[in-house]
């Protein structure tokens, strides 16, 4: 069976065998996975393309990197918050009302994108110096920073686009388009950070244009493929989705206080979570950075390496918020615990081979983004600490996109936010003076056993599953 026919049976009642269950999940995992999968090759090329350049140019993108990640988190928050609501209707079969969600999410997520664009600009000058960064990385770390803030508002309509699409069942397309993202930033990226160069190939000499604007070409290229493909997300999503598609419908976009408020209770947790979560991740690197360039060049390289291990547990993840929130939105209750565990099981079970994978590949690993022996070395040995975490991580991973999906994010932030500040980063501090690097990593070890330890104990005896007014056939004033 197709994966929109399996969720058609969600929708309508139907009793599934765990064989379908466990096709769905792969059918909506597997896009998931591979588009995390280019993202993360995007990452290992951009990191590559600016480890040729140096570890002082590598460590001026890895000390903005956390902050940059605080942004990208509210801009997903804000998005959450309206695309859960989309999962719960469409499972409801409200599609109308779906639309409307989508109406106005566009126009409330573009104010939020401008508005973090211009707080973005404001602070990007006196950003690195404020994260402890030294002079010869803070103009470029500056630049870096201020391009990204320039493009959040195109940034935030694609991940807006790419969630819709996930909660209402389409997978592939988010996939494919976020693959996309990869092949365009390699492409300008190899155009804008290296100068024009003559390359031999076969005997025959060509000429390779280039800007050659080092830091600041990478910022660019990733900028322009990201503007790109927000353009496509948005055509397809209001254009050519079969489920909330907006061709030949009409209906206000001025935004109403029930959404809003729906969107805000889901979205503000992770938006809190976010800003705190970052923001111990910008206390780190502010421990980090007194450390040096190789320190932070490899704790930036170290985080890139890690997220392949990590990827299949987004994947599953996001397949879990779509089945989770759309069996909600269908008032199936056991089918939401059982696709819960199914996913969150066959998280912790890929992340633990990729674990082991990543012990064994880590030298070869950090020497494909950086020829700079110490910073290979020192990365090689964080890494093989953190991969002992790596099926507790997948826990927290998936089961945190279990609770998404089910619109329950208030408790989860508080024990991420917990977990965050009180072990990682005190034990962070601890370590730091006499282990360096090698202690950062390893109270970020411990933090995520801990993490994951807890997620699990709230999945199996949490209150998490709430039927909410979406899953009644009477329309709300939306």
């Amino acid at each position: 069976m197709t994966t929109e026919q399996l969720l058609q049976m969600v929708k309508d009642g139907k009793a599934m065998s765990l064989r379908r269950q466990l096709s769905l999940t792969a059918k909506l995992s597997l896009p998931a996975m591979l588009a995390q999968l280019s993202n993360i090759v995007m990452q290992y090329i951009d990191a590559s393309m600016v480890g040729s350049l140096g570890a002082d140019a590598s460590a001026s993108i890895g000390l903005v990197s956390t902050t940059i990640w605080l942004f990208g988190g509210l801009c997903s928050a804000i998005a959450a918050g309206f695309a859960v609501q989309v999962a719960h209707l469409v499972g409801a079969k409200r599609n109308d009302d779906a639309r409307s969600v989508l109406r106005q999410s566009l126009v409330t997520c573009l104010i939020v994108g401008v508005v973090l664009c211009l707080v973005g600009v404001v602070i990007s000058d006196g950003l690195p110096r404020w994260l402890g960064g030294h002079e010869g990385i803070n103009a470029d770390a500056s630049r870096y920073f201020l391009i990204f803030a320039l493009c959040l508002p195109p940034l935030i309509m694609q991940i807006l686009g790419g969630a819709m699409l996930r909660c209402s069942g389409n997978i592939k397309v988010p996939a494919m388009l976020n693959i996309a993202t990869c092949v365009l930033d390699v492409i300008f990226n190899f155009l804008f950070i290296f100068p024009s160069r003559q390359v031999t190939l076969g005997g025959v000499s060509i000429l390779l244009p280039g800007c050659g604007l080092g830091v600041t070409g990478a910022a660019l290229g990733t900028a322009v493929a990201e503007v790109a493909v927000a353009v496509v997300m948005l055509y397809w999503v209001c254009f050519r989705s079969s489920e909330i598609g907006l061709r030949g419908t009409r209906g206000s976009f001025r935004p109403t206080l029930p959404v809003l408020r729906r969107a805000l209770a889901i979205g503000s947790p992770l938006a809190v979570q976010h800003v705190l979560m970052c923001g111990a991740q910008i206390s780190i690197t502010r421990i980090v950075a007194p450390l040096g360039s190789i320190s932070i060049a490899a704790n930036a390289f170290g985080i890139t390496a890690e997220s392949l291990c990590y990827m299949p547990g987004y994947g599953f993840s996001e397949a879990a918020t779509t089945l989770v929130g759309q069996s909600i939105g269908a008032g199936r209750k056991q089918l939401t615990r059982s696709f819960a565990r199914i996913t969150v099981l066959s998280g912790m079970a890929i992340m633990t081979v990729m674990g082991v994978l990543m012990y064994i590949g880590a030298p070869l690993m950090m020497s494909l983004m950086t020829p700079v022996q110490e910073v290979v070395e020192l990365g090689t040995r964080v890494l093989r600490i953190e991969a002992w975490a790596e099926p507790l991580f997948g826990a927290a991973i998936v089961c945190n996109g279990v609770f998404v999906g089910a619109g329950d994010t208030t408790v989860p932030a508080v024990m991420n936010l917990v977990s965050m500040w009180a072990v990682r980063l005190t034990l962070a501090a601890l370590l730091v003076g006499s282990m360096g690097l090698a202690g950062v990593w390893l109270a970020m070890c411990i933090e995520l056993c801990f993490r994951g330890a807890i997620f699990l104990l709230r999945l199996r005896y949490g209150n998490w599953i709430k039927l909410s007014g979406t899953t009644k056939k009477a329309s709300v004033p939306i």
